[in-house]
């Protein structure tokens, strides 16, 4: 039972390092071909985000920041309306860095709960064995070699499940924060256009 559940951790510790990488690297891949595509070339924002993938990160802000300029018309005090472009932009970062960081509290479970599960599995290894040589009357080979060495191979598999899930999760993390800066300036340079009516042309022209 204890090596099925760490098999389990294993194997989503794994799943989860995948997918999460598939999807950061998606998302880098989609930024760089931003920087150099026809995006930053373009004479709007709205003109610009037709050119950009459908549902992709980068799509997003930049119909979050149009949806936010087309409602902000309904009110009268203009630090109002660039305090509600810029929130509306905040929560959109914030909405695409959570998917991000979904599965990762699982690999940091896994770290830090696979070593006490194994070692379960090597208490129960080494009580069978002093079972054995109670039964026995004395400690034959035969009767301890089996359950001691399930305890050294759970031993060994906690710790084949933690570490991977350990640098998984901190790797990930990583990655992540660096997303996380680049969908900050990339949010900034939109807001910039929007609050100045297309007067800042740098943050169309530049990446």
């Amino acid at each position: 039972t204890i090596l099925g559940v760490l098999v389990i951790m294993s194997v989503g510790s794994f799943y989860i390092l995948i997918t999460k990488l598939l999807e950061q690297n998606k998302i880098l891949s989609q930024y760089k071909a931003i920087r150099g595509g026809a995006f930053w070339k373009a004479n709007s924002l709205s003109e610009g985000a037709s050119k950009l993938e459908k549902n992709s990160a980068w799509r997003q802000l930049v119909d979050d920041g149009l949806a936010a300029e087309q409602q902000h018309s309904k009110m009268t005090d203009s630090l109002e309306a660039h305090d509600w472009m810029h929130g509306s932009l905040a929560r959109s970062e914030a909405s695409i860095n959570a998917r991000l960081a979904g599965g990762l509290p699982f690999l940091a479970t896994v770290g830090a709960t696979a070593p006490f599960v194994g070692l379960l599995g090597t208490v129960i290894g080494i009580y069978r064995a002093m079972i054995g040589i109670a039964v026995a009357g004395s400690a034959q080979i035969d009767k301890v070699a089996g359950p001691v060495g399930e305890a050294l191979i759970m031993t060994a598999i906690r710790l084949l499940v933690a570490l991977p899930a350990v640098l998984a999760y901190n790797w990930l993390q990583s990655r992540n924060r660096r997303i996380a800066e680049l969908l900050a300036g990339f949010s900034t340079a939109v807001l910039a256009n929007i609050t100045s009516p297309g007067g800042v042309e740098a943050s169309l022209g530049t990446p």
